[in-house]
């Protein structure tokens, strides 16, 4: 729960620290802005919101590493809600308005996640998770996504190390084995999740892993 709210505030903040021309910069998800990716936050803050006054009666049926699914290809930016985020994205006009939405509704759900009973269960997707699990499972989301938005900006906060480090073992959970240690955590995330294509050394080190990568979580 602490590194949820950790990871959360820091790519809250760095959000807010951009100035308005990094917003028509390229992020590192394929096809978007750093806009259309700020805008996906706020669908991912919604998202939360929800998830945590949704309680559940049932045994829970996923927990922080099995709640993400792999994907069998990247998409491809043809999904509705994909184009959808692309339209509001450019809807806000102004960086500030982006801003100020991220803010408001981001500082609710780190009210909402700080509040929560880790023990209680809640329904999303279909499966039931224990809060903890949910919120620890969004520690992957926060972090990969904060890769993402300084992707392109080299004076942008990076991500806590705590997130990386725990990012990278649920990371490799999924996977069903470790990258090698010669792999920061950063770069294990990128080439792991296809974010970053590897050398010829790393994916001589990767080994039989690299004809499994890259992991494209949903």
């Amino acid at each position: 729960m602490d590194l949820f709210s950790r990871s959360w505030t820091a790519l809250r903040t760095a959000v807010a620290e951009l100035p308005n021309e990094d917003f028509a910069q390229p992020s590192g998800c394929t096809g978007w802005l750093v806009r259309d990716l700020v805008c996906h936050l706020v669908i991912d803050a919604q998202d939360v919101l929800i998830t945590l006054v949704t309680p559940a009666e049932t045994e829970p049926t996923r927990d922080s590493v099995t709640y993400w699914e792999v994907a069998e290809a990247p998409p491809t930016g043809d999904d509705p809600l994909d184009a959808l985020i692309v339209r509001l994205a450019a809807a806000y006009e102004e960086p500030w308005l982006l801003k100020f939405h991220f803010d408001d509704v981001g500082s609710a759900a780190g009210r909402a996640a700080e509040l929560a009973d880790p023990g209680l269960r809640v329904g999303t997707r279909d499966e039931v998770l224990t809060v903890g699990d949910y919120l620890s499972a969004y520690v992957l989301e926060w972090t990969l996504h904060h890769l993402d938005l300084v992707a392109h900006l080299p004076d942008a906060a990076e991500p806590p190390a705590e997130g990386l480090a725990r990012s990278r073992e649920m990371l490799q959970k999924i996977a069903g084995t470790a990258f090698p240690t010669s792999f920061s955590d950063r770069d294990a995330l990128l080439v792991g999740t296809g974010r970053r294509a590897p050398t010829v050394a790393e994916k001589a080190e990767l080994g039989e892993l690299a004809a499994r990568l890259p992991l494209v979580l949903g």
